[in-house]
């Protein structure tokens, strides 16, 4: 019995390590290679998807026409446009109305730096833009060239206690005007786009919208700072729907044509910590991904839209391109939160965010509420600990008896079973109950660590000294280090394997496990080494309380 509950432990604890390799593999280990050669530019046509639908399959919203909106000059040659709110830096090209430029505020790009997170950006290190137009009968973007926008300013500011910031783009084409309207809210990732078509000529206008995100094969920058030898988080696209709230599609699948339609869901782009996402407003979107190139395009159309003369019709969609926090992201479509992917065990990783969350809330350090969340996880499995540290003392104790036994009944088994499990049931222990603790911490040791990987959160969030971004490796190693040493000094409160082999396995058990926490996530390690530490002062004391019961009962036996 005592070989099988080693080897359960061993079993148990490769298992982890395994899963935790096999996890990242399959979401990560074929994301597309990076591009190094020098950017080429896309031709126009590539940028515009096909058209879809049949006319007239929506009511279209008809209002009377107001005074034309008033324009300045077509501005090809203005530059871009530069927007400034409490949590953008945004730039958007005049030629297509399309965000190139999107820069977070307030998220650094790397540790300690002054420079914000870029999340869009249209440059030679990489592409990757939101892009929203027209498209069909009486298009303004087509294959031939994208839509330039009149505008009235090159620069936008929200000011101080502004609640919203308006950046409206004016095109004129034989009678009809289209308003393409950027509005950013205060304190807001979300962003709303919106089309107003008014149509003073004497004919009807058809087209439909279309809304799209544009990557191309380069690396997730939120990896940058996280060293050589980190894992891998999912870059792909995603897209979801009410009725199938969470779906992934990797780059290399989106030449698999995406064809679904609805009039509450969303195609997004997930890298780690951040999300670019668009979603439909108040019409049928026909969902779609394609693959151009190096670039990847994921996005909907909606169905074609009538306007009749001297009528007019809004189409809005809404593009969010921040953080995955899933307070906000939950606001935005049914299903986005589920972007912070916590695999399978996402049950378990939402409590534990939720406990970690707010214990934060009350300390302010995200290393303290670690160790909190890891006293607490103790103390509520404290019944299951003590039962097993109490029976693998009393294993301990009766080392002595056992070894005995092997060698008066070594050659007969059953005889020598039959004398164990004699002892067993007289000192009343259970040599599987030793696998409980093990067994019951796996789960939540897998559940955290992606909290770890994929909670915004704690991206950047030190602790104390040395450890200044608990989401990475420990730079100097001291706390994977520190981690083997309490695994390996808890191995000898535990009762050595009577086989040579075994015995030999578990000894390098701490410096295979050690080498493993090496590259994983510092609160990760910091939550496995405070755990060893409160098991091992809890064996210890369960021992010495064995010892001393296993004393009297000897005094006991002698008088």
């Amino acid at each position: 019995m005592q070989k099988i509950f080693r080897v359960m432990i061993i079993i148990a604890m490769l298992i982890t390590a395994y899963l935790l390799i096999l996890a990242w593999r399959d979401d990560y280990a074929d994301a597309p290679a990076v591009d190094t050669a020098p950017e080429t530019a896309t031709s126009v046509g590539a940028d515009i998807p096909s058209t879809s639908g049949a006319a007239g399959d929506i009511p279209v919203q008809t209002l009377p026409v107001g005074a034309d909106a008033a324009t300045t000059a077509p501005a090809k040659n203005a530059g871009l446009i530069t927007v400034t709110t409490d949590r953008y830096d945004i730039k958007i090209n005049p030629e297509g109305g399309d965000i190139v430029y999107a820069a977070l505020k307030q998220y650094d790009a790397t540790l300690d730096s002054d420079e914000p997170f870029v999340l869009l950006e249209n440059n030679g290190n990489r592409v990757y833009v939101a892009q929203s137009g027209l498209i069909g009968q009486d298009g303004i973007d087509t294959a031939e060239g994208r839509a330039t926008y009149s505008h009235a300013a090159n620069n936008y500011v929200m000011e101080a206690g502004q609640q919203t910031l308006s950046v409206p783009l004016t095109y004129k084409k034989d009678g009809v005007t289209i308003t393409k309207t950027f509005t950013f809210t205060q304190d807001k990732y979300p962003i709303d786009i919106s089309y107003q078509i008014q149509n003073a000529s004497t004919n009807a206008w058809q087209g439909q919208m279309f809304a799209q995100l544009k990557r191309d094969d380069s690396k997730d920058p939120g990896m940058s700072d996280k060293g050589a030898l980190s894992m891998a988080t999912y870059l792909g696209g995603a897209w979801g729907t009410p009725d199938d709230p969470y779906n992934k599609l990797k780059f290399k699948n989106f030449s698999d044509e995406l064809s679904v339609t609805s009039d509450d869901g969303w195609v997004a782009i997930v890298q780690h910590y951040f999300v670019s996402a668009w979603t439909p407003e108040n019409f049928t979107g026909k969902f779609f991904s394609r693959e151009s190139g190096n670039d990847y395009f994921i996005g909907f159309n909606s169905q074609p839209v009538n306007v009749g003369p001297n009528k007019q019709a809004t189409l809005n969609a809404t593009l969010y391109a921040g953080p995955k926090v899933q307070s906000e992201l939950k606001e935005v479509a049914v299903g986005l939160n589920q972007t912070v992917d916590y695999g399978l065990l996402w049950p378990i990783s939402k409590i534990l965010f939720a406990i970690l969350d707010g214990i934060h809330k009350i300390i302010g350090n995200w290393g303290w509420s670690i160790i909190v969340l890891t006293i607490l996880v103790k103390f509520a499995l404290m019944w299951f600990s003590n039962k097993s540290y109490y029976s693998m003392a009393k294993m301990r104790a009766i080392a002595p008896r056992l070894a005995t036994l092997k060698e008066e009944h070594g050659d007969d088994r059953m005889k020598m079973s039959q004398e164990m499990m004699a002892i067993y049931k007289e000192e009343k222990v259970n040599p599987m109950a030793g696998c409980l603790p093990i067994l019951m911490q796996m789960p939540i040791f897998l559940a955290l660590y992606w909290v770890l990987v994929e909670s915004v959160e704690l991206r950047h969030a030190p602790w104390i000294l040395w450890i200044q971004d608990l989401s990475a490796m420990d730079p100097w190693f001291i706390l994977p280090l520190l981690m083997g040493a309490s695994m390996f000094i808890q191995q000898q409160l535990n009762p050595q394997p009577a086989d040579p082999m075994q015995a030999k396995v578990m000894k390098f058990l701490p410096i295979i496990f050690t080498a493993f926490m090496l590259f994983f996530p510092a609160g990760l390690v910091l939550y496995w080494t405070v755990n060893n530490l409160f098991s091992m002062t809890h064996q210890y004391i369960v021992n010495k309380k064995v010892e001393e019961e296993q004393k009297h009962r000897t005094v006991r036996v002698l008088d």
